[in-house]
């Protein structure tokens, strides 16, 4: 065999060697639900593989989504938008690199037959079943406050139980994620009513991210590129083919016995609300006033500390605390 043949062959053997994907990892912030569809969905249809990646979504865990990203033990995760600045400020590496959502999907709310609420000012006095952080405080006392009360109320601090105490009558009102317990409400009761946070001067905001670090975008930029480039292409999909995105996250997760109907209305409300696709087209774009406004809202309630757990004197640049260019947006 002559040597040029022999190159031949040993060439047309490496161009028929497979590809290695790059492996990626993302975390959960909760249990799969249509928050997670677009990563569900670009799995499935193989749009992280034709972009190299092989992922690996890792399953919820008690410790906080930006706690495994912050300390390397995942490459991405779905990170709130209130841990993110608290976090980050507090001295944890996080970057937000995809909007989930393109306005705030939480609202305030109490069960329907309440006659004697009908504005946030009635409120005052009342009993809030909450999660436990000081963002609620600031949220609920700046809501009751802009319609004129004096923002006083009582906390107990129950969690997902919330919802059960305020079905049953033990409190008077809590906070849910419309697109997802507010839809449950609506399908199985009681009938509730609600106030929008940013109708009370609370900016609206992207409740949450995708986010990473600055030190893996720093040494994996193409990666991280690719891999928010298909999530995209997922999200994007599961709002034009709302069925087959639904029965996609259901089968991807019969462990957990999603409701197909629920999980089908829940989609359908994060279309119909612009939550995944603004009306404008947009989709995964973070918007650069959302963020410094909410910042700054933070920043004034004296809930951004450092890492000693002192609140910072001055106003950290939020500009750092998110990106667009994996999107190919500048800045």
């Amino acid at each position: 065999m002559s040597h040029f043949r022999a190159s031949l062959i040993f060439m047309a053997a490496l161009s028929a060697s497979p590809v290695l994907a790059e492996p990626v990892s993302v975390a959960l912030d909760w249990t799969p639900n249509t928050n997670h569809i677009g990563l569900f969905v670009a799995q499935a249809k193989g749009f992280y593989q034709e972009a190299g990646i092989e992922l690996e979504i890792l399953p919820y865990t008690d410790t906080s989504a930006a706690t495994l990203v912050a300390n390397h033990v995942a490459d991405f995760g779905i990170l709130g938008s209130i841990g993110l600045f608290t976090q980050r400020t507090a001295g944890a590496d996080l970057v937000a690199t995809y909007a989930l959502v393109q306005t705030e999907t939480g609202r305030l709310v109490f069960k329907a037959d309440r006659d004697d609420i009908q504005t946030p000012r009635d409120l005052d006095g009342k009993i809030y079943a909450g999660f436990g952080s000081g963002w609620e405080t600031a949220l609920i006392g700046t809501i009751i406050r802009q319609d004129g009360g004096d923002g006083t109320f009582e906390t107990v601090t129950l969690g997902t139980s919330a919802y059960e105490a305020l079905a049953n009558g033990a409190v008077d009102f809590t906070l849910e994620v419309y697109t997802w317990e507010g839809i449950k409400a609506e399908r199985d009761g009681p009938a509730q009513r609600a106030f929008r946070y940013a109708d009370y001067g609370v900016p609206d905001q992207h409740t949450n991210f995708l986010g990473t670090t600055d030190a893996y975008l720093a040494e994996h930029a193409d990666t991280a590129g690719a891999f928010i480039s298909a999530s995209r292409r997922g999200y994007a999909y599961a709002v034009e083919h709302p069925d087959e995105a639904t029965d996609i996250l259901v089968a991807a997760n019969a462990d957990t016995l999603l409701d197909r109907d629920f999980v089908r209305a829940s989609l359908q409300a994060l279309i119909d609300g612009h939550y995944l696709r603004a009306e404008d087209g947009t989709i995964g774009v973070i918007d650069p006033e959302k963020m410094d406004a909410m910042g700054n809202f933070l920043f004034g309630a004296g809930l951004l500390k450092d890492g000693n757990g002192v609140v910072v004197a001055e106003k950290p640049d939020f500009s750092g605390y998110f990106t667009n260019r994996l999107l190919g947006v500048e800045p």
